[in-house]
């Protein structure tokens, strides 16, 4: 029952004779048609060996050794119904399958090692509509930017001044919370809490997707975006709640694009939501079972509507040299209710960098570092001490400690569209349990842009 967040950075088109040293799709495509159709699969495999655990509980993380793969295939079509670039419209329409397992299913981390992972095993492994909608640009100039070419926008040139409004089924991080070092899982970090903000419980069903609408504002330095859409009936559920008046994911946030180094990329976003659902709250569920209202406690049981969950994010991101870069994102939530949607996070603090092999003549290669860590508050602790279970954690107890994740992969480009990449996460108090663990996962992947 985990979010699926597959915010892939968009495949830039190519308009030229296919070569295999620059061509980076296994199919040329151009810029000039008004139809998209583009594809990509990404297998990621991950393991560990035994390590410390006096004791574990239902939804831990297993102390035995494992080996877990996951598949994820996705064809994403787009068509613009008229050629009018300062009025572009995009209709879009996303197909995916998403098979295979993460270790331990998925259970036992905050920081999850595999983003493409579904946490409910039970869902069908059929193809669905991932995301389906209108994307409309209502220009307020006729000067033009050039623009990359995408699944999620068509359009090769956008006005300066500019509103966007997207309507339908996304998903909210291929709009919020984007930084291009640290994003995308099928050829950068794999971990939840690294490529997204930890603590940003963003509306979205067990896949990660969500229907509700974005408006967002864009200038020459800076942007605006705003977002509603619909939260799940239950937590981590795939059954979304169409009652906004009572259920709803609201989102904003401020991107200035400012570099801190002059003559190079730098960007700067400022993230706030709050989430209204049928959401239980960990301090009343606590009170419940000091009171031997219940043998356990159960967030499930102090749950009703009305309940709001808030919180708010930083995010950075610099161009350092002409090949290295480096991100930083910062998050926090109020954490007296239930994690909801995403991961069980109520602060998170991460970090990293990646470096282009471009002076090892591997200009398509890359190599990234990062560590996160995260935490949750005292209620929630508490919960998790007496025995509580999360939809992603309970070990049955908790001594309590900070989540630190350490990540780093290479990813090579092979041929055209392939790409393979070995990575290794270590992982010190998984859970936030500092009675079990270190954890070193191994990370082997191939990624395919068709």
């Amino acid at each position: 029952m985990l979010c699926l967040a597959l915010a892939a950075t968009p495949l830039i088109a190519q308009e030229s004779t296919p070569d295999p040293n620059t061509t980076l799709t296994m199919f040329p495509h151009s810029d000039n048609t008004t139809w998209l159709l583009l594809g990509q699969m990404n297998t990621i495999a991950q393991g560990h060996g035994r390590f410390h655990s006096p004791y574990s509980g239902q939804n831990s993380l297993q102390s035995i050794f494992e080996v877990k793969e996951s598949e994820v295939a996705t064809l994403y079509t787009g068509w613009q119904p008229h050629h009018n670039l300062r009025y572009n419209t995009d209709l879009l329409a996303d197909f995916e399958n998403a098979g295979g397992r993460g270790i331990s299913q998925a259970l036992g981390l905050a920081g999850q090692t595999n983003l493409d992972v579904v946490r409910n095993p039970s869902l069908s492994t059929a193809p669905y509509l991932s995301r389906g909608g209108i994307h409309q640009t209502i220009g307020l100039t006729n000067e033009l930017n050039d623009a990359d070419r995408g699944p999620f926008s068509l359009a090769t040139k956008v006005p300066v001044r500019r509103f966007e409004i997207r309507v339908g089924k996304m998903s909210m991080p291929d709009t919020f919370d984007i930084n291009d070092v640290g994003t995308d899982s099928h050829l950068q970090f794999t971990n939840w809490t690294l490529d997204n903000n930890g603590a940003w419980d963003y509306a979205a069903d067990t896949r990660g997707y969500t229907v509700g609408g974005i408006i967002e504002y864009d200038d020459r330095i800076w942007s605006l975006r705003y977002g509603i859409a619909a939260m799940p009936v239950v937590a981590n559920g795939i059954d979304l709640d169409w009652a906004f008046n009572r259920a709803n994911g609201q989102n904003w946030e401020f991107e200035q694009r400012h570099s801190f180094i002059p003559a190079h990329k730098g960007t700067t976003r400022i993230l706030g939501y709050m989430n209204h659902a049928h959401m239980g709250n960990y301090r009343q569920a606590v009170q419940q079972y000091l009171n031997h209202q219940i043998a356990t406690p159960d967030i499930t049981q102090s749950e009703k509507f009305g309940a709001i969950k808030y919180g708010f994010g930083f995010n950075q991101e610099q161009d350092i040299t002409t090949n290295l870069r480096a991100f930083t994102r910062f998050g926090w939530n109020e954490d007296q209710h239930e994690s909801y949607a995403y991961t069980e996070v109520g602060q998170s603090i991460s970090g990293g960098i990646d470096y282009v092999m471009t002076n090892f003549h591997r200009a398509n290669d890359k190599f990234g570092i990062a560590y996160v860590s995260n935490a949750i508050k005292r209620d929630h602790q508490n919960y998790l001490r007496y025995g509580g279970q999360g939809f992603l954690l309970g070990d049955g107890g908790l001594t309590y400690a900070r989540e630190d994740i350490l990540e780093t992969y290479y990813n090579a480009h092979a041929w055209r569209g392939l790409y393979g990449a070995l990575g290794f996460s270590y992982i010190a108090h998984p859970g936030y349990n500092a009675a079990r663990g270190p954890v070193a996962v191994p990370m082997a992947r191939i990624h395919i842009d068709y």
